[in-house]
């Protein structure tokens, strides 16, 4: 999975994870025990009580597990319901149970405690982050494209990170030599058609398809990066994401759609990104 597919949401949802682990290690009594007395069965914790341990601990460990799989698997569904919607909903009952155990509890202890605090966090982030949009933003932000070097005479352009390498073309498939938007005869090296020291991905960029969803108007392509994991639609029109567009890689838009962009994947895939807030030209 690629770490800059998470937002702020899902580190508040892993950080109440771990939290909610570490309470199921501690008393869940605060009763102090006299001198003298056996007071063993006050000082149990959660991996004492199997009903306490699957109702409250595991099953808030268990949807973050899934709000962060939803994550790497956009669309994925069980039974109708995709896994982020299931993951939500084990948080708010992990909740719901924690919070009726700590009022039937007459003296509680550490672990019920911190692991309400902590329930109580994990539900929250996992309900809020569709709907906050500071939760919405990346955990860790794309980084910027290195500003290509002007090479020296004789040698090849220097290449940024994300852009194709002149050694495998952006787009290309397998018994398709040309570059993408090359013209029927030309070779494979793009720095054959674009201006003396100029970099491949602006000559690429600035070449426009020749054949079948040749952009309208005077749009230009160009490069660039989502903010956050968004889904690639099928040009078709079906529901299913057919692809995601990570955090961290460039990708071309080739045409607009309406609102949205075509772009096209390193495989290769072209497809239609109906979110396009917030990306990052390259």
């Amino acid at each position: 999975m690629n770490i800059r597919s998470l937002t702020r949401g899902d580190g508040v949802v892993i950080g109440a994870a771990v939290v909610l682990f570490i309470a199921s290690f501690l008393d869940l009594s605060g009763y102090d025990c006299p001198s003298g007395v056996d007071c063993s069965g006050f000082s149990a914790n959660a991996w004492d009580s199997l009903s306490i341990l699957m109702g409250i601990y595991v099953a808030g460990i268990i949807g973050a597990a899934l709000l962060i799989v939803s994550r790497a698997m956009p669309g994925r569904k069980v039974v109708g319901f995709e896994l982020g919607q299931f993951g939500a909903a084990f948080t708010v009952y992990a909740l719901w149970t924690m919070f009726w155990t700590i009022i039937d509890a007459g003296d509680a202890g550490a672990g019920l405690i911190l692991g309400l605090l902590a329930t109580l966090v994990l539900a929250g982030g996992a309900v809020a982050t569709p709907l906050v949009p500071a939760l919405k933003a990346p955990l860790m932000g794309a980084p910027r494209p290195a500003q290509p070097v002007q090479p020296a005479y004789g040698q090849q352009p220097a290449q940024g990170y994300g852009y194709p390498g002149g050694q495998q073309q952006f787009g290309a498939q397998p018994g398709q030599p040309q570059p993408y938007g090359a013209q029927p005869g030309q070779t494979g090296q793009t720095g054959q058609t674009g201006q003396p020291g100029q970099p491949e991905h602006q000559q690429a960029a600035q070449q426009a398809p020749q054949s079948g969803g040749a952009p309208a108007g005077d749009f230009t392509p160009f490069w660039f990066a989502v903010p956050v994991a968004r889904p690639l639609y099928g040009e078709d029109g079906a529901p299913n994401p057919i692809a995601e567009l990570a955090p961290g890689t460039w990708y071309l838009a080739v045409e607009q759609r309406g609102p949205g962009l075509i772009a096209q994947t390193q495989d290769g895939r072209r497809g239609v990104l109906q979110d396009t807030t917030g990306i990052q030209r390259g």
